[in-house]
């Protein structure tokens, strides 16, 4: 952890880091440290600081130093941590607040993890299911790596597990609506 002196920490990242965790539903006073989340945590091995660290980031006002995390931005949200808290402290919620407001400042610390967010959901936005070949095409055009996993299109289209067009769905236009009111209740959250 990074050596801070806390009584010259500002009070504006306390009222910052209040706002951010009361978006996820969470009281940062309810997490004792016990590491139960960071032990459960599928992706923890990946993340440079563990979900009880991240949260003992915020506890003593390091908000910068959380936001600038990666641990954010590997989070998978599988609720793991969640579960496993004895004080039900919603740290999956508040992994995911944290990615919002970093992003919303322009930090993001993975661009590859950030662009693979931000392409999930548009085939689904588009087509109104998923199609893998064309979150595999946006992300490796933005992502400057065009060939990425090139090798494996022809025996992949050969065994059928890619389609080359996207499946057609009946009301594609309620599902595009769906997604844009569920972008509009995040953003309100």
């Amino acid at each position: 952890m990074v050596g801070k002196n806390l009584s010259l920490l500002p009070d504006e990242n306390k009222q910052k880091i209040e706002s951010l965790v009361k978006k996820a539903g969470a009281k940062l006073s309810d997490c004792y440290q016990c590491g139960k989340c960071s032990a459960g945590c599928p992706m923890a091995e990946s993340m440079d600081l563990m979900p009880r660290q991240v949260l003992r980031y915020l506890q003593l006002g390091l908000l910068q130093e959380a936001l600038s995390s990666q641990a954010p931005w590997i989070c998978a949200t599988c609720q793991t941590c969640s579960a496993r808290c004895p004080h039900d402290v919603p740290i999956a919620e508040i992994m995911e607040a944290i990615r919002r407001q970093a992003d919303q400042m322009g930090i993001r610390p993975l661009r590859r993890t950030y662009l693979f967010s931000k392409y999930f959901l548009l085939p689904l936005k588009l087509f109104g299911r998923n199609h893998e070949l064309t979150l595999t095409m946006f992300y490796n055009l933005t992502s400057g790596k065009l060939f990425q996993h090139f090798t494996y299109l022809p025996a992949m289209l050969k065994s059928r597990k890619l389609k080359i067009w996207p499946a057609k769905v009946k009301n594609r236009l309620a599902v595009r609506k769906i997604m844009e009111n569920c972008e509009k209740e995040a953003q309100n959250i």
